[in-house]
Formats: structure tokens, C-alpha cells, sequence
């Protein structure tokens, strides 16, 4: 390994951004691309000029962490991890909007048009036709009231 080491060339780290490159379309995150953008310029500054193997391994370590903390700077100035909160609780968007009744409410259960799609509604009974105002999510059934 220490011979591996001391000899460690600039394809040695272009191979291994082009794996951590292929690695990223496989995991989320955007985290393997930084340090391999890291690995290519540690391979780059080798052509130019012989560094020891410790130092490129430092370098490599320091660069992948600045360009990943750089890059969640850029992507969420504000620290925010994303402007659509309920992305996948798309029920919660609708509290407070009134719908129009697709289906009757009875006993209980009914359904409601939203857009070009319909939801299953519980709430008071009421005709089809009916506007009724979301108050609430239930899994994917919207929790309704006369509006």
C-alpha cells in the first residue's frame, strides 16, 4: 500500500474522478462530484508539479470539503433546504382553499375536485356540487367543512 502510495500519479486521481463522477448518478446528494472535481485538480496540479503523496491527499481531503460546503453556499444562501416545504405532503397546500364536491359527502366520506384531479374528502354530509374549504390533511384525504 505505502508503495501504491508513493507512487500515486495524475491519472491515478483522474481515474478516481471519473469513478466518484459514475458514483454520483447512483447516490443523491451532490456530495461524490465535489471530491471529484477535488481528485481532478489534485491529478491536474501533478502534471505541473511533482507534490508529495501526503500533500495530495491533504489537498484532495481540503478541496472536496471546500468545493461541497461552496456549493450547499451557492445552492441554499439562506440555509433553506428548499422554497416548496410540503413537496411531498402535496394535501398540505390546499388547507385553506375551497374546492367544489365531485361526489356527495355521506356519512362521512365524499370526494373533491381539485384542479383536474380528485381527492377523497371527510367531512359533514353534503350534495355534489356542494364549495367546501379544506381544514386539513388526513394521509391523502382532505379533511373539508362548508365553505
Amino acid at each position: 500500500m505505502m508503495e501504491f502510495l508513493h507512487n500515486l500519479a495524475w491519472w491515478h486521481w483522474w481515474i478516481l474522478a471519473a469513478a466518484l463522477a459514475a458514483l454520483e448518478t447512483f447516490t443523491p446528494g451532490a456530495v461524490a462530484i465535489w471530491f471529484g472535481v477535488a481528485a481532478l485538480v489534485v491529478g491536474g496540479l501533478l502534471l505541473v508539479a511533482p507534490v508529495p503523496w501526503e500533500l495530495q491527499v491533504v489537498l484532495f481531503g481540503v478541496l472536496g470539503v471546500v468545493a461541497l460546503l461552496l456549493w450547499r453556499r451557492v445552492k441554499h444562501p439562506d440555509g433553506a433546504e428548499t422554497t416548496d416545504a410540503p413537496l411531498n405532503r402535496r394535501g398540505v397546500r390546499y388547507i385553506g382553499q375551497v374546492f367544489t364536491l365531485a361526489e356527495p359527502i355521506a356519512a362521512g366520506n365524499g370526494k373533491v375536485r381539485v384542479g383536474d384531479t380528485v381527492w377523497l374528502a371527510q367531512g359533514g354530509d353534503a350534495p355534489a356540487g356542494s364549495r367546501v374549504r379544506v381544514v386539513g390533511v388526513n394521509g391523502t384525504t382532505l379533511q373539508v367543512e362548508p365553505a
